[in-house]
């Protein structure tokens, strides 16, 4: 018999740290969504305590999730425990995470906390989090650098106090694969009473072996994941879910355990992730990326229309690539147009959104003769975009770029409701809508990047434009889409205006 492994997807809490992945509440139901369709076992929907907003998120998806448990993070601290324990109310299943740092540097240099205090203060954080929930997880942070005999200590006290999952994360991605598979190994025979608590893994990606290690641990007893959609997460993210899920699922000759996850989704929900942070995924991206499943070279070529197993490990199906796409156009209805949205994993909350998504789909549907599912997905991403805060929009634009002649952009745009004018000149007709548009609005913010992608093939492809600015320390991404990438790129840099003017107080979950 093979043993269960839980797939534990912390993208809208650890994955929402990557500079300017910052989610709204709705985008958080959204992905939360299509991860439970995806049959994850837990979901990490945020850290309620950080503020207003994220204690909102945690509540709506705490309510709006059946099958999945929803986890919310909680430093060890009352106050934090509490919050996570209300925000999670109306659960059908709710988990509470609380965490301390048992690092040596950590406690003498972040905590300023003798070794026995720490071990006070995480018993006392379980004892707490189990009069709110009896499924309670605990994380020893930056256990990757930590003594293994006071580790062994902090685990023992805290499933005696009603852990029941420990979770052992190398929060700084220091370690290598065979010596984190064994400190897993050490720990489970060590601990007297390992066998009453599930152990769990967070491996980030630092040194590019999140999944290596992650993957070591599952052979070494771990029986919890911890992972993101697309590898999401601050600094160089996080173990990515669609690489554990296969890596285990490819090699069940090595692996005596498997997931519940409904590979189909994955595809879909990587991109509903992409578009909605703006984080776009590599090509050569294992699973997900647009060449997983291609072949350039000959040989390769020619082996694979003899035996596809000659070089592929996996089929594009299994993991939700298809070739399918809507052919509609503008004469088609709103039935078969929420009919294949529905095909497609996405609802929406009410018949307005509905109706507005469906103006663009005819919009766009002038401009494009074939209309795929991956345009269908950004015309949601960005409807539901703007029915959270547009203070700015576009009415109108003209961009002159010609040969020997300096790109001039005139553009209107509405500021809260009035319309106001700007034109600038540029190095180019993006850099002058833009300068346009700082003309206007004085924003203050520094443009630290312009990414543009095709979102389907073909030159009439829309063009997915995301744009980072930062004013402040704070950092945001914006997303827009058209098929002039010019306007794409005004409509990303708008929203990203929208985003950084929104006020937002958040707290860090390790400070």
């Amino acid at each position: 018999m093979t043993d269960k492994l839980i797939i534990f997807d912390t993208t809208l809490r650890d994955g929402e740290q990557s500079p300017g992945a910052s989610m709204t509440k709705d985008e958080k139901v959204r992905i939360a969504k299509s991860l439970e369709r995806m049959r994850v076992d837990v979901i990490e929907a945020g850290f309620p305590r950080a503020s207003k907003g994220d204690f909102d998120a945690v509540q709506a998806v705490a309510q709006e999730i059946k099958e999945s448990t929803v986890c919310a993070l909680a430093r060890a601290l009352d106050a934090d425990i509490d919050t996570a324990g209300e925000a999670l109310k109306g659960a059908s299943s709710s988990r509470i995470h609380t965490f301390i740092a048992t690092s040596p540097i950590h406690m003498e240099k972040k905590l300023c906390m003798t070794p026995d205090q720490v071990v006070e203060q995480a018993v006392k954080a379980v004892k707490r989090a189990r009069k709110w929930t009896d499924n309670v997880e605990f994380s020893p942070e930056d256990a990757g650098r930590s003594e293994l005999d006071f580790l062994c200590r902090v685990i023992e006290k805290v499933i005696d106090a009603g852990a029941t999952t420990i979770n052992i994360p190398d929060t700084v991605g220091y370690n290598i694969p065979l010596q984190f598979g064994e400190l897993i190994n050490s720990l489970i025979t060590r601990i007297p009473n390992a066998g009453k608590a599930v152990f769990s893994v967070h491996c980030h990606n630092d040194l590019g072996l999140a999944v290596a290690n992650s993957l070591s641990a599952v052979m070494n007893g771990a029986r919890q994941v911890e992972c993101t959609i697309n590898g999401l997460g601050e600094r160089a993210g996080n173990a990515a879910l669609e690489e554990i899920v296969m890596g285990v699922r490819t090699r069940q000759d090595v692996f005596s355990c498997e997931t519940s996850i409904d590979a189909t989704r994955i595809v879909p929900t990587s991109r509903l992730v992409s578009s909605i942070t703006g984080f776009a995924v590599q090509p050569n991206k294992a699973i997900v990326g647009a060449n997983a499943f291609a072949h350039e070279s000959g040989i390769h070529q020619d082996g694979v229309l003899k035996n596809r197993e000659t070089y592929e490990i996996m089929r594009a199906e299994d993991v939700g690539w298809s070739a399918n796409r809507m052919v509609m156009g503008k004469h088609s209805g709103r039935n078969a147009f929420r009919t294949r949205m529905q095909e497609l994993g996405i609802s929406f909350d009410s018949g307005e959104q509905l109706n507005a998504t469906f103006a663009r789909f005819k919009d766009l549907a002038d401009k494009k003769h074939e209309i795929y599912d991956e345009d269908l997905q950004s015309l949601v991403a960005k409807s539901k975009s703007e029915s959270v805060n547009e203070k700015f929009k576009l009415i109108s634009m003209k961009v002159c770029s010609e040969t020997g002649e300096v790109p001039v952009a005139e553009l209107t745009i509405t500021v809260n409701g009035i319309e106001q004018h700007g034109r600038a000149e540029g190095s180019g007709p993006v850099d002058a809508a833009f300068k346009a548009i700082e003309s206007v609005v004085d924003s203050q913010t520094e443009l630290q990047l312009y990414s543009v992608n095709s979102i389907t093939s073909g030159t009439d492809a829309q063009g997915e434009v995301t744009v980072r600015l930062e004013r402040g320390g704070r950092i945001v991404n914006g997303q827009g889409a058209d098929v002039d990438i010019v306007t794409a790129s005004v409509k990303a840099y708008l929203n990203a205006l929208d985003r950084i003017s929104a006020p937002e107080e958040r707290a860090h979950p390790q400070v």
